[in-house]
């Protein structure tokens, strides 16, 4: 009996439809449609910008690239100081709290023993406390405070290397310079 009372039911449903169908304009037809297209289609650009994040991040540096450009730059404003070639200077200092900036968006925690180790926070310091100094000594010519910065820069830069369970990346003052190709003395004759 039940089961009668359900196919009528179903039946009497399914005439209901049919019957009130024609009575509906071709636009409430399509209105009627669009939830449910418009689900299919936000499904569909969900899943196709999960993959394009995926592949986004598949091809993106990670830190460690990142950080080799910061070293690359660093150790060569250690040679545009130590030659006072100040307009070299404060192109490498610019790329270095550039890449550093850049280092912090890549990964701007990291989780450590359970702990969370802030590098936006330890990048910030070091740009307030010894890089900014340093842009400024640069300006003034003032290559003592400037080996000064750079050397309490290295300290900051291992303390961060420390906290963030890599103490064996031990930064130094640089024995020679990354680009070799750069003259370093502001004196030089320029390449003709």
């Amino acid at each position: 009996m039940k089961h009668a009372i359900l196919v009528a039911a179903a039946l009497g449903a399914l005439l209901l439809g049919v019957a009130v169908r024609p009575l509906l304009s071709p636009a409430d037809h399509a209105q009627a449609a669009a939830p449910a297209a418009k689900e299919v289609d936000l499904k569909t650009q969900v899943a196709e910008l999960r993959a394009e994040v995926k592949r986004l991040d598949g091809i993106a540096p990670d830190q460690a690239a990142v950080m080799s450009h910061v070293g690359y730059h660093w150790s060569n404003l250690w040679f545009a100081v130590e030659q006072e070639n100040w307009p070299l200077a404060d192109f490498y200092l610019g790329e270095v709290r550039s890449n550093l900036k850049w280092a912090v968006r890549v990964k701007p925690v990291r989780v450590v023993n359970k702990e969370k180790v802030d590098l936006k926070a330890i990048a910030e310091s070091l740009d307030n406390g010894q890089l900014a100094p340093m842009k400024e000594a640069i300006a003034r010519k003032d290559r003592k405070k400037c080996v000064t910065l750079y050397d309490d820069a290295l300290t900051v830069c291992y303390s961060c290397h420390k906290a963030s369970d890599k103490p064996y990346l031990r930064p130094q003052r640089p024995a020679a310079p990354e680009a070799r190709v750069i003259n370093f003395d502001p004196k030089a004759k320029k390449p003709e």
